[in-house]
């Protein structure tokens, strides 16, 4: 495996041993299944379809292939996007910095590979 391809495993190790990442994550997939679980029940979708369109609007790809119908799943759709999409970037930024901050690391150290948790 090539150093790039390495180091980028290693930072993510590193990541998600990381508290705040931890909790992030946590509180994003939650919210995910939440309204999947939603959608699932409100728009009788099966529940990867439901899955599918929560992890699709959250982050904001959209293919338009599901929608919903009712007007509950269309007022939900509209603030899940608002509060969804905050919490989303917060994840993504936290575990972006947590595995810039260990290749940075790499980088002082000259890259040898050593495992400051060692």
């Amino acid at each position: 495996m090539s150093k790039p391809v390495q180091t980028l495993f290693r930072g993510l190790r590193f990541a998600l041993r990381d508290r705040r990442v931890q909790g992030l994550l946590s509180f994003t997939f939650s919210f995910i299944g939440m309204a999947a679980l939603f959608y699932a029940v409100v728009e009788g979708w099966a529940y990867l379809d439901a899955l599918y369109f929560a992890v699709m609007t959250i982050a904001t790809v959209g293919y338009g292939d599901l929608a919903p119908v009712t007007t509950a799943g269309r007022v939900f759709t509209i603030i899940y996007v608002l509060i969804g999409l905050g919490i989303f970037v917060a994840a993504a930024s936290a575990l972006a910095e947590a595995v810039l901050s260990q290749s940075d690391g790499a980088l002082r150290r000259g890259d040898r590979g050593e495992d400051p948790d060692a």
